[in-house]
């Protein structure tokens, strides 16, 4: 499976990329292919092309805030291929976010 991620927290710092790690680390766990975009305080990061987002599976926005370009996503999200999740669920829960994406 191709996961194309980005994290974004409302500080831009911690949250967004200890929910980069954990993702990263429960999809290689199950391997996954995974590539996480984030957008902090620091600016974006690891900048996922709109041919990566097309190919990939899955989408997971662990964002707690509006993020830059998520109309890239649109028609990931009109395929029932998005999922929505806050970054601090992703830190606790890295293996359930995932198991949700398996569903879809």
């Amino acid at each position: 499976m191709k996961i194309v991620a980005v994290t974004a927290c409302p500080t831009g710092v911690a949250h967004t990329y200890m929910a980069q790690e954990a993702l990263e680390k429960e999809a290689k766990k199950r391997g996954y292919e995974i590539k996480v975009e984030t957008q902090g305080s620091m600016g974006s990061e690891n900048d996922l092309s709109q041919e990566e987002v097309d190919k990939a599976d899955v989408v997971i926005l662990a964002i707690a805030i509006g993020i830059d370009g998520e109309e890239r996503f649109e028609e990931k999200e009109s395929d029932n291929k998005l999922l929505k999740v806050d970054p601090s669920e992703v830190i606790k829960h890295p293996e359930k976010v995932i198991d949700n994406i398996e569903k879809k």
